[in-house]
């Protein structure tokens, strides 16, 4: 199980990292921040369909074609923890030391869509002093670490939750088969 967990982790979080690399790069040549988010969470759902295929793995060349709901959950979530952590640090290293000025950029482009929008002047200081607060935390590492957590670990659960369901297989169900 730890072999096809760690491959199957690895690979996820390589996938996911090459594709925020390529978005974040993006970002600085043609500022569309909103193409950008869909794509960061398309890729993330692409590179989390390999907890399907490790669970898959794992059932039927490892175990016999059985895996119960709780051990393809555990699965799941080793892969799941495996690819976020690496999309974190990466995450921490582009910003920290490549794109620092990240938030500045992000601040400009949700004045400019609030101000394009019609926002009025009070509502556009409102949103100026959100972002400024948010500034302020991202220089603290252990608040990028926890946002950056928020933002990819949920769908790795969810993958891994609807993953499990499909692919639980009792010992009595494999003789019907």
């Amino acid at each position: 199980m730890k072999k096809n967990v760690w491959v199957c982790g690895l690979i996820s979080g390589l996938l996911v990292t090459a594709m925020m690399v390529y978005a974040t790069t993006k970002c600085y040549n043609d500022p569309n921040f909103e193409s950008n988010m869909v794509l960061g969470y398309a890729s993330m759902v692409l590179a989390f369909s390999l907890i399907f295929v490790g669970i898959k793995n794992f059932r039927d060349k490892y175990n016999g074609g059985v895996v119960t709901f709780g051990k393809a959950f555990k699965i799941g979530l080793y892969i799941t923890l495996i690819a976020s952590t690496i999309y974190m640090l990466v995450w921490l290293v582009e910003y920290y030391l490549f794109i620092p000025d990240f938030m500045d950029k992000y601040t400009a482009h949700v004045l400019k869509e609030k101000q394009a929008g019609g926002a009025t002047a009070q509502e556009l200081r409102q949103q100026a002093a959100q972002l400024a607060g948010m500034k302020e935390m991202y220089r603290n590492p252990a608040f990028v670490v926890l946002l950056t957590y928020t933002e990819i670990l949920p769908i790795g659960l969810v993958i891994t939750l609807i993953s499990a369901l499909i692919l639980k297989r009792k010992q009595n169900d494999t003789a019907a088969a």
